[in-house]
């Protein structure tokens, strides 16, 4: 229940701090006098994309406050799963709009996307304002009563849980009939593709090893020349240098027991000698190695030229990727091989999907049938009292394909007297019989549905007299159980029949117009429904009916 509502720099409302009591309250005021605005302020609580412009000219931000009770509503799992502190006596709604378009929203002070403050929103306040009777004629909206009053959200979401699953089944086989057709026609270049690079017997490193090889070739006299270069330096009889480090050893060991420094000296140069006649052992049969065979370079340039051009030809950069281009050829091939395979069992499973859905949509129609039954009664039973003792409502429930929703089209159909054929509402129904039949849904619903606060915004356009005071008494009854219901209204009728009466009126003041709202005492609310009897000009049996009305 709305328990209290603030609003500070939003349109014409300089701040407003209002308390909203529980049962069924009603809100008058004079065309323009700002009863809009305070619907608006509502709806930016709720979710409702923000304007910049709604702020107050000259104020640099707007706020928009509402205090809930949550105690007779099962909520708190909401709030545990969105991470927020619960208090279900107060719990606060903040709404923040700056003039520089930025826009912040806080449950219990915890700042929450917009998108969550809407889904919060729709479980807390139901604003049934006079565009929404065109949802009348709209086939979900007509599924969505039919639904609330089957009570049947579980097996929705298990039919939804199932049909998401099929439709993905849809897609899978989809895609992959039109890769099988690719395929097929594809597949005489893609085997002629796959054996070329097969019968290449490609290895990873082979590249970079013949690469090696040709450079090692070409270049075989020089580097012959050089290594020779290298053992003569090491291992000539006289003048190589391990000849001179044995000489210099030999020299060192006539000195060490004299001269204990020098030992240092000849485990280092030992180690150098072993390093060094082990290099110059390498040097010399590598040199056995190089040789210069023409046949062998021409094989090998043949081999890498081979390599290249397959590259070049398959748009890559190294065997790596030709060997992935090969593998993925033959996984296409085996996958065509395999496909009726594969197709078989996406189908089977397809199928399966299909009949659970079909089982589920039956399940949904047979529960959708049974509240139609129960909505055409409720709704006679209600329409009636409201001056139409010869109204026909029905609920048509006809099967169509599977959908998100199940396999049921939902038309209600709507006759206010016995001569006319049932027919769509929408098209049949006056403004004010569309008023009464969408009060009558809301009062059913509302039966169905514990929502805390209902607020309606001239449900009653198109009535008058009694009819009006009818409408008022089911929104009494509304409020009645547990509920709270709010009706913005320009008829006295409805206006006596509530248990709060606040009243939105426009100030001119120094700094502009203001809009206000009020909560009105006994005698100002006598004063109220006698000037929307009468007029500016309030007479002595305009008061007197306004007590009659109000029965005091």
């Amino acid at each position: 229940m709305l328990k209290q509502l603030y609003i500070k720099n939003f349109t014409l409302i300089d701040e407003l701090n209002i308390e909203l009591c529980p049962g069924f309250s009603v809100i008058t005021g004079e065309t323009g006098a700002g009863k809009s605005i305070i619907l608006g302020a509502i709806a930016l609580l709720l979710g409702q994309r923000a304007d910049s412009k709604t702020i107050k000219q000259g104020a640099d931000r707007c706020i928009i406050e509402a205090h809930f009770d949550l105690t007779r509503y099962q909520l708190k799992s909401f709030f545990d799963e969105n991470d927020i502190d619960y208090d279900a006596a107060d719990c606060i709604i903040r709404r923040e709009l700056t003039a520089a378009g930025k826009s912040r929203a806080f449950v219990n002070d915890t700042p929450v996307a917009l998108s969550l403050l809407k889904e919060l929103g729709d479980m807390l306040v139901d604003v049934h304002s006079q565009h929404q009777n065109l949802l009348l004629g709209k086939q979900d909206f007509q599924l969505e009563v039919i639904d609330t009053i089957a009570h049947n959200q579980e097996a929705l979401d298990d039919y939804q849980q199932t049909y998401t699953a099929y439709h993905e089944k849809q897609r899978q086989l989809q895609e992959l009939q039109e890769e099988m057709e690719r395929n097929r026609q594809n597949l005489d270049f893609m085997q002629f593709q796959y054996e070329e690079l097969a019968n290449a017997q490609l290895t990873e490193d082979e590249q970079e090893e013949l690469e090696q090889q040709r450079d090692t070739m070409t270049h075989s006299e020089d580097i012959k020349t050089a290594l020779y270069t290298i053992q003569n330096h090491l291992s000539a009889d006289e003048q190589g240098i391990l000849s001179q480090l044995r000489k210099s050893l030999s020299a060192i060991h006539t000195i060490t027991s004299v001269y204990p420094t020098s030992e240092e000296w000849t485990e280092r140069m030992e180690s150098c000698q072993i390093e060094l006649k082990d290099i110059a052992q390498d040097v010399e049969a590598r040199l056995e190695d190089i040789d210069f065979d023409p046949s062998e370079l021409e094989r090998i340039n043949q081999r890498l030229d081979k390599l290249y051009d397959l590259q070049k030809k398959y748009h890559v950069e190294t065997i790596a990727e030709l060997i992935q281009q090969r593998d993925e050829l033959k996984r296409q091939l085996n996958q065509i091989e395999n496909s009726d395979e594969a197709l078989a069992t996406l189908q089977d499973d397809l199928n399966a999907l299909r009949k659970q859905c079909q089982q589920q949509a039956g399940s949904l129609t047979t529960m959708r049938q049974q509240a139609a039954k129960e909505i055409e009664r409720q709704m006679r039973e209600r329409l009636v009292p409201l001056g139409m003792p010869n109204v026909r409502f029905e609920v048509k429930v006809n099967k169509t394909d599977l959908n998100k929703n199940g396999q049921d089209d939902i038309a209600f159909l709507f006759s206010a007297n016995t001569s006319s054929p049932l027919q769509p509402i929408s098209h049949v129904a006056s403004g004010g019989e569309i008023a009464r039949v969408m009060l009558s849904l809301k009062a059913m619903i509302s039966g169905a549905v514990k929502l805390p606060t209902i607020i309606f915004d001239e449900i009653d356009t198109g009535v008058s007299g009694k009819i009006a005071e009818r409408m008022a008494e089911i929104m009494q009854e509304m409020g009645a159980n547990d509920r709270q219901v709010i009706s913005i209204t320009h008829l006295p009728q409805i206006a006596a029949l509530g248990t709060t009466h606040y009243r939105v009126s426009k100030e001119e003041t120094a700094t502009g117009t203001t809009s206000q709202m009020q909560m009105l005492s006994p005698d100002e609310r006598i004063h109220e429904i006698a000037q929307m009897l009468s007029g500016s000009d309030i007479s002595a049996a305009a008061i007197q009916n306004a007590k009659e009305l109000l029965k005091l």
